[in-house]
């Protein structure tokens, strides 16, 4: 037990870089995707026949394949092209496009429920669809999706693991560095599910909060 405590001791430090690597790149993945998410529904529920094919297909797309399979063309396609992106551009993008089909769904969910007298309103007092949009659709629309939208950061999270194969270093990429070191797999990615776990239950908790203050607002 003293041998494993010496040992956790040694993992933290890295173990806890990569679990921050893994937070910020999937913060900033979510605030992308939800941008998109918010146009791709916009998209799909506007005039144009063009874009309501392409946010089909690009929803059939991103939800019908892997992850893996996403990463691994943005990141080799713009070599291709004769263009160098950094490995974590790459992996943002691909955390980005991908969530952004999913948080589409859930915001069109949101739209949905408000009331068609808001929007009715809004264009008497001619405030405009940007306004509209900014003031008075999307704070509801995160107050209705909020936990379905906590729990695709979740997703996004335990789905960020695979950025570790084009030398991102997360969470996972540091366990994998730890177990070449120690040669130690079971207990490396024993502790290293822990701290996913920590991470996904504390931003349970945090939507849980955020959602309960809304309540009381309300």
């Amino acid at each position: 037990m003293n041998d494993f405590s010496s040992r956790l001791a040694l993992y933290w430090p890295a173990l806890l870089d990569g679990a921050w690597t893994t937070l910020w790149l999937c913060s900033i993945a979510m605030l992308l995707g939800f941008a998109l998410g918010v146009l791709i529904h916009l998209l799909a529920n506007g005039r144009s026949r063009v874009g309501v094919a392409f946010t089909r297909v690009y929803v059939s797309f991103f939800r019908g394949t892997p992850m893996l399979a996403q990463l691994l063309l943005i990141f080799y396609l713009p070599s291709a092209l004769g263009l160098d992106i950094p490995p974590m551009v790459a992996a943002a993008a691909a955390l980005a496009l991908n969530t952004a089909a999913y948080q589409s769904q859930i915001l069109s969910s949101g739209f949905a429920a408000i009331p068609r007298g808001q929007l009715e309103a809004a264009s008497i007092f001619a405030l405009g669809k940007y306004n509209t949009l900014v003031h008075i659709q999307l704070p509801q629309v995160l107050r209705l999706t909020l936990p379905a939208l906590i729990s695709e950061l979740i997703d996004v999270i335990k789905v960020s693991a695979v950025v570790s194969v084009i030398s991102i270093t997360d969470l996972m990429r540091v366990s994998q560095q730890l177990v070449s070191q120690t040669y130690r797999p079971l207990e490396v990615y024993l502790v290293a599910a822990l701290f996913y776990l920590v991470l996904t239950s504390l931003l349970s908790v945090l939507g849980s909060l955020l959602e309960r203050r809304w309540k009381e607002r309300t």
